[in-house]
């Protein structure tokens, strides 16, 4: 094309000036249509896929359905453990140690000797106490005799009346100078076996507190050493006074009966001790700091696994109630507003239920919350798969078992898990 060419004014008419821009706007306006057509067709195959009505299949979830039962109502508290007899072995003489005479932490015996005290003071204060009765002793005979001699005198009335009360007196004081001499030689001698200090009781001893050398005194009870007896321990166990007044009112009013004084002991690594304990008593009185009474239980300890002072829990059987369902733990909620469950009705959806506890359960199944209400009979509650509950959707309820668990509703989270153990579970997969 020639620049003259490119330069002159175009050979088109005017009216065909006018029909170039609307077959633009037509081909724009073809062009959205097919694209709206696309997107219409893709979302019912979307719909098709999901189901009827585009909403997500049912997606199985484990379920319980609960049953009323006699079941016992226990509760876990806090304790201390508590030699079952403890004695101080104390100085009850004056005196420096000469010798010990056992190993520390072993096992004695009641009467075994333990120190030796220096005795050589004590035992010449009880020869001289074991003189000064000899002496008594002899008076004594002395004033016998001379009894002896002037009561026929005194009844001839051949001595005088003051004589004779004299010699009376005189037989009476021989007497308790011999009654005042034996009991300076018991004392005495209690002092020199008091320097040989002994077990009062038999059991573990521990450390000794002084050692050979040392002066120990009886006027300030020196200790030496501690005995326990601990093939038993006592179980020191605080409980609210409320909760206890509380279960008083149930087994007085026939909501709960009182169930067996049994209790079982949980070691600080949550491991359960195998010998039960037997709960002893209540106390009488309520601690005014706490609110709390304490309540005392005894556990067997022959192989001695446990030590006076550890702290453990003590899972109490306190009631038993004959309409109570037992749920597993992970199907509960427990939160400031209450506990709750997840049950499944009739029509698939799923809805939160409060519910009422009332303690702790062990089966075979593990540990399980006693609900007292909250649940009806034949009801079903979730127990896995938490993480596949829509909202507004559906699920299938599958029967739930802890060896079938995993295989149910895969890893799920428990009840009350938050979002991030949910998307940890479902990275998994």
């Amino acid at each position: 094309m020639t620049p003259d060419a490119m330069h002159a004014p175009s050979t088109r008419s005017p009216a065909a000036r006018r029909r170039f821009p609307r077959a633009i706007t037509a081909l724009t306006a073809l062009t959205a249509l097919a694209a709206a057509a696309f997107l219409l067709t893709a979302c019912g195959g979307s719909s098709a896929q999901g189901g009827p009505g585009g909403q997500m299949p049912a997606m199985p979830v484990g379920v319980m359905t609960v049953q009323p039962s006699n079941v016992t109502l226990s509760t876990e508290l806090p304790g201390r453990l508590e030699a079952w007899r403890t004695a101080q072995v104390r100085a009850r003489v004056t005196g420096v140690v000469n010798k010990r005479l056992f190993e520390e932490g072993s096992t004695v015996r009641a009467g075994q000797s333990l120190f030796q005290i220096d005795d050589a003071a004590y035992r010449a204060a009880l020869d001289s106490a074991l003189a000064t009765q000899a002496r008594a002793e002899a008076a004594l005979a002395q004033a016998e005799a001379q009894l002896a001699r002037n009561r026929p005198l005194a009844e001839a009335r051949a001595i005088s009346q003051q004589e004779w009360v004299a010699t009376q007196a005189a037989h009476k004081q021989a007497v308790a100078d011999v009654a005042a001499a034996k009991a300076a030689v018991a004392q005495a001698r209690l002092n020199v076996g008091y320097a040989a200090v002994q077990a009062p009781i038999g059991g573990r001893i521990g450390r000794a507190q002084v050692t050979e050398g040392a002066l120990v005194s009886q006027a300030e009870a020196t200790l030496l050493a501690t005995i326990q007896q601990t093939d038993r321990l006592y179980v020191n166990i605080p409980q609210s006074a409320t909760e206890a007044l509380r279960l008083k009112r149930a087994f007085e009013s026939g909501q709960l009966k009182a169930a067996q004084s049994d209790a079982r002991v949980i070691l600080d690594d949550g491991s359960l001790y195998p010998l039960p304990a037997k709960l002893l008593f209540a106390d009488l009185t309520v601690d005014a700091t706490s609110g709390q009474v304490m309540l005392r239980a005894e556990v067997p300890n022959p192989k001695g696994e446990l030590l006076p002072g550890l702290y453990v829990r003590v899972r109490l059987a306190q009631a038993s109630r004959a309409d109570g369902m037992l749920v597993p733990q992970q199907a509960v909620t427990r939160g400031a507003g209450g506990d709750t469950v997840m049950v499944v009705g009739a029509d698939g959806m799923v809805s939160t239920r409060g519910v009422q506890l009332g303690g702790t359960q062990t089966t075979a199944q593990g540990p399980q919350w006693v609900v007292l209400g909250g649940l009806k009979a034949g009801e079903q509650v979730v127990v896995d798969g938490f993480q596949k509950i829509r909202p507004n959707a559906p699920v299938k309820p599958v029967p739930w078992s802890p060896v079938a668990a995993s295989g149910v509703a895969g890893a799920s989270a428990p009840a009350g898990a938050g979002p991030a153990a949910s998307a940890a579970s479902a990275a998994s997969r």
